[in-house]
């Protein structure tokens, strides 16, 4: 039995959730480096260079990317050879959240109700994931999501007769009606399978998958090409203004489902996709 301190959660959370903030992973600057430079159409090759610009900026100056600093999503999977001792794990992970944000100077965006729209002043509560998992180690994934794009994301409960061609149908019309409004290029995450609230959470969960990689199930690999060569050939470009580069990319993951669903969920990020993952 291996025990952590709550404290030590904190403290990881806090600097994670600046660092998401202030620099993007690896394989996100790689992707909007190269679109710039493959970029054909002039005024998008010229946005793209403004957000590499924009991202060398913040990067050195430890400044956030973009304003909108999101509410902080966690997905942390825990060893069940694990005791944390100090505290309560939740509220540990909500302290680094509430340290994070005030001690970054991160902007804060949480209200305590959604209809009574009072700020909390500290971006708290995040959404936090559990996953309970063999060994002794503690995975954290932070994952900061801005709703511009939030708010352009879908769930949509197919019928299975609606098959492979329905999901793709549902993939293309939701890049296509978020527009300019997800602030593209964007990160398409898509969920397959399972049931109403798990396809989500898959779909949230494929944007921290790095761009570039692929699902292992080979008709998933093919879907994950075939769609983003067809969302951006929808020719919404760089901030909406036109261009081959709608898309950074795409992650689809998928779940087994019942006999009688198919729901698909797309959870759409704009070109900020900020995710970082420590292992204690």
């Amino acid at each position: 039995m291996r025990i952590i301190s709550t404290e030590e959660i904190t403290k990881n959370i806090k600097e994670m959730c600046m660092e998401a903030n202030f620099r993007l992973s690896g394989d996100v600057k790689e992707k909007i480096c190269q679109s710039a430079e493959d970029e054909k159409n002039k005024l998008g090759k010229q946005i793209l260079h403004q957000l590499k610009q924009n991202m060398d900026i913040a990067d050195e100056e430890n400044i956030p990317i973009c304003q909108d600093t999101g509410m902080a999503v966690v997905f942390i999977r825990v060893g069940q050879d694990i005791h944390f001792e100090g505290g309560n794990l939740e509220d540990a992970i909500n302290e680094g959240i509430r340290q994070g944000y005030t001690e970054g100077y991160l902007r804060k965006s949480v209200v305590k109700d959604p209809i009574d729209r009072e700020n909390t002043k500290d971006n708290t509560p995040g959404v936090i994931h559990y996953e309970i998992v063999s060994g002794d180690h503690v995975e954290i994934t932070v994952a900061p999501k801005g709703f511009g794009s939030e708010n352009m994301s879908r769930v949509v409960m197919l019928k299975p007769a609606d098959g492979i061609d329905g999901v793709k149908k549902v993939i293309l019309d939701t890049v296509r009606l978020a527009g300019p409004n997800a602030c593209p290029p964007v990160v398409v995450g898509v969920g397959i399978g399972g049931n109403f609230e798990k396809c989500a959470l898959l779909a949230k969960k494929a944007l921290t998958r790095e761009l570039g990689s692929h699902n292992p199930i080979p008709y998933v690999k093919h879907l994950e090409e075939e769609m983003l060569d067809k969302i951006n050939n929808l020719k919404i470009g760089p901030a909406g203004l036109g261009g081959d580069t709608t898309a950074l990319g795409i992650n689809i993951e998928t779940y087994p489902t019942h006999i009688a669903g198919l729901p698909v969920a797309v959870n759409m990020c704009c070109h900020v996709n900020r995710h970082i993952t420590r292992i204690l």
